[in-house]
């Protein structure tokens, strides 16, 4: 099958998509990239889905007619992919659209009365199929919480696909708006995978370069504020006390935890000691590398060995992230003045997912047309132990493509 998957995370930037041609079934699924493209979402849709996120008031009209907006726009997104790809719609057999969160409660809190959990991602899957003539799954994430998962994460399930290797023991960590990490021990089976988010990872650089720069700009190109900034241990020291990351997986997070109310603690931790704005981005950025080393640490190599840390995402164009990344946990110290405040023992190579064959900004894209074809098939795609569900769930909704 030709499948497309189509992706965007909690930065809201705009839509990635990537065509996968996929065949067999586990374990001898074979899945094969064959390009990926992006499209950017307009500044004003942007600010409205970052506002939504940032659980601003809506109306539930608002909220409907922006669910179907965006779904005609990630069915444009198709469309152009297709042509970039010279691939005719009719050839492509399936999509698999992850959609645009705007909440998410992993674990249950009290709503009227009763612990709830619940996520929402819109986009609707129905106009995709409609406006593309191709059937397309969504809503991938309630399945695995009515399980009593945390709907998150679901990557998991590609990253094992990917990168399960009988000999060494791999962690793939993605860069996106959140920073998620999936484990794979060397020869792993299914139930020994480990995945969680470890924290933020672009969402608070790009949240304070937009604050500074007062919208001029969306993120840190090359790290080039953060590598201006000075380095400010003690307000480094605040940040990696948050007690997010000592909360024990399965875990994950999102904008409602490290997004509008985060930024203001952030800025006020900042005027505390007397941070400019480039050392406040500097620290930002620091953490979002620390926080994933002190993941590893805390979570990973006590129970596993770990040869590799792969690396895909949006961060990955970040220079200081990776040498931070480098310098704690790799094997060759990365370039620049970096603020190493973790080791291991003994050192784990760091290298992008290019290097294994996916592109840094494809895999999530790629992942949910994987996940898009085992719903097609009826086969369920979480990892309980990634995610805390009670079993294994079919992932997913499908909409059907009109009669031809």
């Amino acid at each position: 099958m030709l499948v497309l998957g189509m992706m965007s995370g909690t930065s809201a930037d705009g839509i990635d998509v990537a065509l996968a041609r996929i065949s067999g079934a586990p374990p001898d699924l074979k899945a094969t990239l064959v390009g990926h493209t992006s499209a950017k979402f307009h500044t004003t849709l942007r600010k409205e889905i970052l506002r939504v996120a940032e659980q601003r008031l809506i109306t539930a009209g608002a909220l409907s007619q922006l669910n179907f907006r965006l779904g005609e726009i990630f069915a444009d997104a198709a469309l152009s992919a297709c042509r970039k790809f010279r691939v005719r719609s009719s050839k492509i057999a399936l999509i698999g659209s992850h959609g645009q969160t705007i909440f998410h409660q992993g674990k249950p809190a009290n709503f009227l009365g009763r612990p709830t959990a619940s996520t929402l991602q819109i986009g609707e899957p129905s106009v995709i199929a409609a406006r593309t003539g191709i059937t397309t799954v969504g809503d991938f994430r309630p399945a695995d919480m009515a399980l009593g998962g945390q709907g998150a994460p679901l990557v998991p399930y590609a990253d094992y696909l990917l990168y399960r290797d009988a000999k060494l023991g791999r962690v793939s960590l993605n860069l996106g708006g959140i920073a998620n990490i999936t484990v794979i021990p060397a020869a792993a089976k299914p139930q020994q995978v480990l995945a969680f988010d470890t924290g933020p990872a672009n969402m608070l650089i790009d949240a304070l370069v937009s604050h500074f720069t007062h919208g001029r700009q969306r993120f840190d190109k090359h790290a080039r504020l953060a590598s201006q900034g000075r380095s400010l241990p003690l307000l480094l020291d605040d940040l990696l006390r948050d007690p997010y990351l000592k909360l024990a997986p399965p875990k994950s997070t999102g904008r409602e935890y490290f997004g509008h109310a985060y930024l203001k603690k952030l800025l006020a931790l900042g005027r505390r000691h007397g941070a400019k704005p480039n050392d406040l981005i500097r620290a930002a950025t620091i953490f979002t590398a620390l926080s994933v080393v002190d993941a590893i640490n805390r979570f990973v190599l006590p129970k596993v060995k770990i040869q590799q840390l792969i690396v895909s995402g949006g961060g990955t164009h970040n220079p200081l992230i990776l040498a931070q990344l480098s310098a704690a946990l790799g094997k060759q110290v990365g370039e620049g003045h970096v603020e190493a405040r973790f080791s291991a023992s003994p050192p784990i190579e760091v290298l992008p997912s290019s290097r294994l064959g996916i592109p840094e900004d494809a895999k999530e894209a790629f992942a949910f047309a994987l996940l898009a074809y085992e719903t097609f098939h009826q086969r369920p795609a979480n990892l309980p132990s990634a995610t805390g569900a009670r079993g294994p769930a079919i992932l997913g909704k499908i909409s059907y493509a009109p009669p031809r």
